[in-house]
């Protein structure tokens, strides 16, 4: 049984790191389909990759509800670090989620069950944030939308492969919508709502 102080670490410098964190995520953000580097921290607990512990660890907090798919919710350690370090609260109801943590994106459950925010408060919604195994190498998708000077270029290794199809759903909900963060390991990209895929390779 794992004790907090066997747990993986915080960021050794909170506040340096956690800007740091915080201006790649918004710089994805900003930039949708352009790969950021998040500095890499001194761990992450059980399935967690290391820019997924960091994003935890700037942006996750006690007013933050966060859902956790099956294998990040039976490891007790991620439960623990959680815990430990951001207080926010897990939670059952993947549609009163702030952020919602996929380790396995073949099990990614239908984006619909999150929540799709509201007209007057289209930003209370869920922020996906799914781990890939790569944003480097894979198939191609390119994409258009605020951010992107014409077409961007993503090639990545995603699962579930029609993640992509799954979030056309957001020009329908437009301004509501579900925005996503794909991690592979210190690595990140951004879809956010906005983002439409125009094409893809094999």
């Amino acid at each position: 049984m794992t004790t907090i102080a066997e747990l993986p670490p915080g960021f050794a410098d909170k506040v340096l790191s956690a800007q740091s964190t915080f201006r790649s995520v918004m710089d994805a953000m900003a930039r949708p389909g352009l790969v950021q580097r998040i500095v890499p921290m001194a761990g992450a607990p059980g399935p967690m990759m290391r820019g997924t512990a960091a994003i935890a660890l700037t942006l996750f907090d006690h007013d933050t509800p966060l859902w956790l798919d099956a294998q990040m919710a039976e490891s007790s350690d991620v439960l623990k670090w959680l815990k430990f370090h951001t207080g926010a609260p897990v939670v059952q109801d993947s549609s009163i989620a702030a952020f919602a943590l996929i380790s396995d994106g073949g099990a990614l459950p239908p984006l619909e069950r999150f929540a799709l925010g509201s007209s007057e408060y289209p930003d209370r919604s869920t922020t996906v944030i799914v781990q890939v195994d790569g944003l480097s190498s894979g198939r191609a998708f390119e994409l258009r939308g605020p951010g992107i000077d014409g077409v961007a270029t993503l090639q990545a290794s995603i699962k579930p492969f029609d993640l992509f199809e799954r979030l056309r759903m957001n020009e329908a909900l437009f301004p509501r919508g579900i925005d996503v963060v794909l991690v592979a390991d210190d690595a990140v990209v951004a879809i956010p709502r906005t983002t439409r895929v125009v094409s893809k390779g094999s």
